[in-house]
């Protein structure tokens, strides 16, 4: 039987996500290991993912989507309410006019091809089968009109600010059904640190009829600035490591952000984020949603589109059972009340 995940949200305090169903043959995208890949719905972690994502890679494609910096996170722990009645979880949430499933979206990578065969169109495919939006970048391994295409959820593209193809790109997007715009701003497309052309970002928010999201905040004078230049939201992110290394991770600036902005606009967070307490403390810490990158790109090189889904799904299934046992069953009853930092 296959029970609908919002109702065991409901119901059980927990998402029972594809109940009864037959695991499905992994599709990957055929390295020599194929044979030793777990049945993709025997996974219990996002982690998990990342092993099986190992085994079908070249080594130099496999580290450029592994690893991940955790001290930020490990040094937080919640601040529990008990006696609190969470059997009605809710993970709705509201974005630019859109009611989510859930706070999570898959963030963008280039060149998904070159993990899987079905590249970005398995990770459509696999995120709208879990709810959730995607980001695809310019830099994408099939047209955005067909990524669009293949997904039943919104999808957002992604563009550098720094580019000469930038407008182009943007209008090709927007006419190709993208329902928001995420400006990256202080990296290049090769992934090259860059200083930032705020008139570039200004122009883009006029030339577009949907929301534009800059991405690559990390300090509140950029996010101040990308407010003036008529910011629909932002994305405090550090684009792994790329801008500032890793001193300072995206989630430990993100409350300075949101003090400052003040929910003026939507504020996004990604890093490092690889399970359902990760988002937890990224949303008590300021954050609208979170976007996870690598992760997903773990489950779409092991398994396809399903490999996506069941990665998305096991965030979500994390994030609703750590809400209720933190006596938060609700996205608006998460408080910065909810994180403790340890000072060792």
């Amino acid at each position: 039987m296959t029970v609908d995940r919002r109702e065991s949200l409901r119901a059980f305090g927990a998402f029972v996500a594809g109940a009864g169903t037959a695991p499905s043959q992994p599709q990957s995208a055929g390295g020599p290991e194929t044979g030793l890949l777990a049945p993709v719905l025997e996974l219990v972690n996002a982690t998990e993912f990342e092993s099986m994502a190992r085994l079908v890679l070249p080594p130099a494609r496999y580290q450029s989507i592994s690893g991940g910096h955790r001290r930020s996170f490990d040094k937080m722990t919640f601040r529990q309410r008990l006696m609190v009645y969470a059997m009605d979880l809710d993970l709705t949430t509201e974005l630019f006019g859109y009611e989510m499933f859930a706070p999570i979206i898959v963030g963008p990578v280039a060149n998904q091809g070159e993990l899987h065969a079905d590249g970005e169109l398995g990770t459509a495919r696999g995120a709208a089968a879990a709810k959730a939006i995607m980001v695809a970048t310019s830099e994408s391994s099939h047209p955005i009109d067909q990524i669009v295409s293949a997904s039943g959820e919104p999808v957002w593209s992604q563009v550098y600010a720094e580019s000469s193809r930038a407008g182009s790109d943007a209008s090709r997007a927007v006419a190709a059904g993208c329902k928001a715009l995420c400006v990256t701003i202080g990296v290049s497309a090769d992934g090259a640190p860059i200083a930032t052309n705020w008139d570039t970002v200004q122009q883009l928010t006029q030339a577009v009829n949907v929301p534009v999201i800059v991405k690559g905040i990390m300090s509140v004078g950029d996010a101040r600035t990308a407010l003036e230049r008529g910011a629909d939201g932002l994305v405090v992110s550090n684009h792994g490591g790329v801008v500032g290394g890793h001193s300072a991770l995206p989630v430990d600036v993100l409350p300075a952000v949101a003090d400052a902005v003040n929910g003026r606009v939507p504020i996004l967070v990604d890093g490092s984020f690889r399970r359902g307490t990760d988002v937890l403390k990224g949303l008590a810490l300021g954050a609208t949603a979170v976007l996870v990158a690598r992760p997903p790109m773990w489950g779409l090189a092991a398994y396809g589109a399903e490999g996506v889904q069941t990665v998305v799904e096991i965030l979500q299934t994390e994030l609703a059972r750590n809400m209720a046992m933190s006596g938060r069953p609700t996205i608006s009853m998460i408080d910065r009340e909810l994180v403790r930092f340890d000072k060792w």
